[in-house]
């Protein structure tokens, strides 16, 4: 068990240098470091990784995802000729061939070529009905500002004089032809402190986009403001304050504003159509006598709940282990994913006067991962068109089409096999954690217990984010197909289990999703699948968090860490780009009564030189400005001030990912999974 002392709130850092992003010192200190790092661990094996891991990416034979828009199926490919992607479509009918005859719509590369840009493609948001333009987004290295740029979808090329917004995180909705909602924080006094927008205003064809009047607003402390057109209904908008990942007030509206504000929880979430109105409350809602538990799915019809009505009919009924993970429209039904002790199934409502009818989605399996969507974009405009994509840790996707009628699918796409799974199992088990709770996992490789099997642990447990046994071809290819183990980790914070399960791990409960995890290391151990030296753990972004508290507070349990995209100062994160939007899961380390909770897994403050730890590899990206690529740096430099095996690699590019590229992506891996087996050991010839 951990110690934990009081610590005095730091009120300065000796580092805060290595907070510039692009500061002269800063890129002195990365390039020495990305040298050490690669001279170190930069051999053969991560040669030949890199070249297998793009080869599995770059495959012909991969599934081409796809959105139907207007008729047409869309899809955006990268492979090694088309490094920054192809925006392409096809028709159904072409698409359900063994090679589709696509329409090229935009080739990225030749676009940052023609233009001397880094452009990544970040999406479009395509004018409903007509289907004709489109608002595509371009970020310079792989951030999520973006560029705002009109494009014509009938000619495939930029619209001469049409709507151009320069980098700014935001977006737009098409309003009509001639008119966009912009949501931007382009612009003074015009982003949150979060970094988003904090209006909505109207932006006129021909026009700047911020000469046009605001709409909406709010404080800069909430998160974001932000609007949708109302499809179904002319003129109609859908005003959206955001105060944080898990609250927000909703308006309806019109060109001029909020008019009616939606008498509801902040934390419900809610769809309508048609119609029909569909809500889930995040926490218990009473309303007169009765009280709705958290999760459970409600629905009534729009004008009734307008004009007063709570006669809620009981949809879904969640329970300790079962919950309701998503919902969404298609073609007049709601279609609710659910998860019941991580078996997936999607239950289908039809609303009508007489009441809600129910169905299961039929001839779908219930093992492994099954994710259903609604194939059109636009859900005013679907036949009720399914995509189901199905896939457990030893079996590559299918993507299957099926509808809202519980029709027998069709299989549309098979994705290739990326590893040889010959002689693998996948168990599932559960740890006792530090309070007693039971914390599931699943375990994938070889059967058997020898005590001595080099095992790959990955974990998040935040954000209500829930981790799923999906085939993960990189750890496949690099680890499994080599004898190793892997394990994936349903820790509390996560969605797995519903609401609750997501506020066991939130704010004073945080530490305990980290509690989880080091239970799982030693049941395996307990179990006899292996022994602490010869497990590896791997988390990013939120997951960051967890591999350097694991560090600091368990670092007997682990033989190496690998560290990615990483949170990790929770005294200054909200200080730190995207940051203040994060205070609802971790809580705000300026009020005292949190940072007395914060400062104990603020692993860049509780880092200390007494004994022994495991070798730490931290990995950013320079061009990340959601988790500041400062949390990665200050940490790496910390550690070595202090002695430890700690290491550290940025990459130039890639925003909040392991790069813009699919070679970026291969080598980020394949550098991280040389550490880890250096980390432990694992020097067998393969």
């Amino acid at each position: 068990m951990d110690a934990r002392p009081t610590l005095a709130a730091p009120d300065d850092d000796p580092r805060l240098w290595l907070e510039e992003v692009d500061g002269a010192a800063a890129l002195a200190w990365v390039a020495e470091q990305n040298a050490r790092t690669l001279a170190r661990f930069n051999g053969p094996d991560v040669a030949a990784d890199q070249d297998a891991l793009a080869a599995i990416m770059d495959r012909p034979d991969n599934i081409p995802f796809i959105t139907r828009r207007g008729g047409k199926l869309y899809n955006f490919w990268k492979d090694a000729t088309h490094v920054r992607g192809l925006w392409r479509r096809t028709t159904l009918e072409s698409y359900q061939t063994e090679q589709p005859a696509w329409e090229t719509v935009l080739d990225v590369d030749a676009l940052a070529t023609a233009e001397a840009e880094d452009w990544v493609f970040q999406g479009a948001g395509v004018i409903p009905h007509t289907h004709d333009l489109a608002i595509l987004r371009f970020s310079r290295g792989g951030g999520d500002a973006a560029v705002l740029r009109e494009f014509d979808l009938t000619t495939c090329r930029f619209v001469d004089a049409g709507f151009v917004a320069p980098e700014a995180k935001g977006g737009v909705d098409w309003y009509d032809r001639n008119t966009l909602l912009l949501s931007s924080a382009l612009g003074e006094g015009n982003a949150t402190t979060a970094g988003y927008s904090r209006n909505v205003r109207i932006w006129r064809r021909g026009t700047d986009p911020l000469a046009g009047p605001v709409i909406f607003e709010t404080t800069p402390d909430h998160m974001v403001a932000s609007v949708q057109v109302d499809d179904e209904v002319p003129d109609r908008l859908i005003f959206i304050d955001r105060s944080d990942f898990f609250n927000c007030a909703i308006w309806i509206g019109d060109l001029t504003g909020p008019k009616t504000k939606l008498d509801l929880p902040s934390d419900i979430g809610c769809l309508w159509h048609r119609g029909w109105f569909a809500l889930r409350p995040r926490t218990a809602w009473t309303i007169g006598a009765t009280t709705y538990a958290p999760g459970t799915m409600l629905g009534i019809g729009l004008d009734a709940f307008l004009a007063g009505s709570r006669a809620f009919e009981i949809l879904f009924t969640p329970g300790p282990r079962r919950t309701s993970s998503g919902f969404f429209w298609a073609d007049g039904k709601l279609v609710v994913s659910v998860m019941d002790d991580l078996v997936p199934s999607h239950e289908i409502f039809t609303p009508a006067a007489t009441g809600w009818t129910r169905e299961i989605l039929g001839h779908m399996p219930c093992i492994g991962v099954v994710s259903v969507a609604r194939l059109d974009e636009d859900e005013t405009e679907s036949d009720g068109a399914l995509l189901a994509n199905v896939q457990d840790p030893l079996a590559p996707a299918r993507l299957l089409l099926t509808s809202t009628t519980s029709a027998t699918p069709i299989i549309l796409k098979r994705a290739p096999v990326a590893f040889n799974a010959d002689g693998l199992v996948v168990t599932r088990h559960e740890a006792v954690s530090i309070d007693g709770a039971r914390i599931p996992y699943v375990q994938i490789g070889p059967p058997g217990e020898t005590g001595d099997a080099p095992v790959h642990m990955t974990g998040y447990g935040g954000f209500n984010v829930s981790e799923q046994p999906y085939y993960r071809s990189a750890i496949g290819k690099v680890w499994l197909e080599r004898g190793g183990t892997s394990v994936i980790t349903h820790l509390r914070g996560g969605g797995e289990f519903g609401p609750a399960w997501h506020e066991a791990g939130r704010r004073e409960g945080k530490a305990l999703s980290h509690d989880d995890f080091a239970a799982i290391a030693a049941d395996l151990v307990t179990r006899g699948v292996t022994r602490p030296g010869r497990i590896a753990a791997e988390g990013g972004s939120n997951g960051g968090i967890l591999i350097t508290n694991m560090l600091t507070r368990y670092p007997q349990r682990f033989g190496a860490l690998f560290c990615t995209i990483p949170l990790v100062d929770m005294r200054r994160y909200t200080k730190l780009l995207a940051g203040a939007s994060w205070i609802a899961e971790y809580g705000d380390p300026d009020r005292p009564e949190d940072w007395e909770f914060l400062q104990h897994i603020s692993a860049y403050h509780t880092a200390t030189a007494a004994g022994e730890a495991p070798p730490i590899l931290l990995a950013t990206t320079r061009r990340d400005d959601r988790v500041h690529p400062g949390h990665a740096r200050k940490m790496a430099a910390k550690l070595q001030d202090l002695g430890r095996n700690a290491w550290f690699y940025e990459l130039d590019t890639g925003g909040h990912s392991y790069g813009k590229t699919n070679r970026e992506r291969a080598f980020f891996v394949a550098l991280g999974y040389a550490f880890l087996r250096d980390g432990i050991g694992w020097r067998e010839k393969h």
